[in-house]
């Protein structure tokens, strides 16, 4: 939901960019523009969807569709929490705050600038949600709160000024939640 919500707001600026420019073709560049940032993420949900394929043949999932094991849940958590306190997640953050400045500081010509251009946002706006979309495999992919609360925390992370502490308390409660589930749980 997060990434098509993303990727609308990214067509919409580099759509109006172009206009603003007087460009020939612009809605084909918004295309290739598209086209490389849903590379991205179809390339992710290819590897996700294989992933859980995977657990599922080995009966590795609970009926809830999350690992069965406590551990590997714990683990995960411990994992995605790990991953927001790193230099490469607020890099990647710092990107998806400002789409804009993305566009500006990224901006390539013509349709495979426009590409390269979508496939690079499509990698930044990846780098911020990857593990916390892995979250799911500790609480289950359907677990509609889970959905609703990490999409939740992902828009405020994203929107907010405060978004690199949200970031590193959300991290920070990701890695509480796991050893709890390890130790204690």
């Amino acid at each position: 939901i997060m990434g098509v919500g993303l990727l609308a707001i990214g067509l919409l600026l580099f759509a109006t960019s172009q206009a603003r420019r007087g460009v020939r073709g612009a809605p084909t560049l918004t295309l290739s523009f598209g086209v490389g940032y849903l590379t991205i993420w179809i390339a992710f949900s290819l590897a996700a969807t294989l992933a859980h394929w995977t657990l599922d043949h080995a009966m590795l999932l609970s009926p809830t569709m999350a690992v069965a094991s406590r551990r590997v849940a714990g683990a995960l958590c411990i994992g995605a929490g790990l991953y927001q306190l790193t230099p490469l997640k607020h890099g990647c953050l710092r990107h998806c705050q400002s789409p804009v400045g993305f566009l500006m500081s990224h901006w390539r010509e013509g349709p495979r600038g426009a590409f390269q251009m979508g496939v690079r946002h499509g990698a930044y706006c990846l780098g911020c949600c990857w593990a916390l979309m892995a979250l799911l495999f500790a609480v289950g992919v359907m677990n509609l709160l889970a959905v609703a609360l990490l999409t939740v925390f992902i828009l405020a992370e994203r929107a907010g000024r405060g978004g690199t502490i949200i970031s590193r308390v959300g991290g920070a409660t990701m890695i509480g939640a796991g050893l709890f589930m390890l130790f204690i749980g």
